[in-house]
C-alpha cells in the first residue's frame, strides 16, 4: 500500500532552508510514502466571516488535506513560535466549526534553523495547535535541525552522514506512525 503524505513548508521564503529539508526528507523516505506539497502562500487571512462561504484557496487547502493519509510539517521558528502563514493555514484547515481537517490525521513535525536550538520552541507552539485540532502526532523522535550552509543541496542530498542517518530514521518512524494510526483510525 502507498500512503499519501501532504506536506507543509512553513516558510514562504523563496530561499527557505526548510524547503531544502523537505526535499531531503522526501528523498530519504520509505518507498511506500508519496508526497504532495500543500501550499499555503495564497490563503487570505482567516476570518470567521468566511465560514459560510470559503474562498477557493481555503477549499483547495481542505481538499488537499482530505486527500492525504497523513501530514508532515517542515517549518522554521519565527519569534519563538510558528510562522504567521502556517498559523493562518492551520486556522483555515480547522474551520468552520465541526469541519476540522486535522481530526485523527497522522502528523509529524520537523524543522530547521541556523540557531543552536533549531526549531524546538516553534515546534512546541505547533504541537499545541495540532493537539487542539486532534491530530495524531508522532511524538518521537523529536527533530530540531541546526542548519548550516551546504547541509542540504538543492536536490535534497544531505552532506553530513550523521544527519542523513537521523533523517532517514525519522522518516521510517513517521511511516510506522502512519500505519499504526490508520490501523486504529482508518480515514474515510
Amino acid at each position: 500500500m502507498v500512503y499519501t503524505v501532504g506536506y507543509f513548508v512553513g516558510s514562504l521564503s523563496s530561499r527557505s532552508i526548510n524547503r531544502l529539508l523537505s526535499r531531503a526528507l522526501i528523498r530519504l523516505a520509505p518507498d511506500d510514502l508519496e508526497f504532495v506539497e500543500i501550499p499555503i502562500g495564497d490563503l487570505p487571512l482567516y476570518s470567521p466571516d468566511y465560514d459560510a462561504d470559503l474562498p477557493p484557496a481555503a477549499v483547495a487547502l481542505k481538499d488537499a488535506i482530505a486527500a492525504a493519509d497523513a501530514v508532515l510539517f517542515v517549518t522554521p521558528e519565527y519569534n519563538r513560535s510558528i510562522p504567521g502563514g502556517l498559523k493562518n493555514a492551520l486556522d483555515w484547515a480547522s474551520r468552520p466549526s465541526r469541519q476540522n481537517s486535522f481530526h485523527h490525521l497522522p502528523a509529524a513535525v520537523i524543522g530547521a534553523s541556523p540557531g543552536r536550538i533549531g526549531t524546538a520552541v516553534g515546534q512546541q507552539s505547533l504541537r499545541a495547535v495540532l493537539s487542539f485540532c486532534n491530530a495524531r502526532q508522532m511524538t518521537a523522535p523529536e527533530a530540531y535541525i541546526t542548519f548550516t550552509p551546504g547541509l542540504v543541496t538543492e536536490d535534497g542530498e544531505v552532506t553530513d552522514p550523521k544527519i542523513e542517518v537521523f533523517l532517514e530514521g525519522f522518516m521510517r518512524e513517521f511511516r510506522e506512525h502512519i500505519v499504526r494510526v490508520l490501523t486504529v483510525l482508518p480515514r474515510g
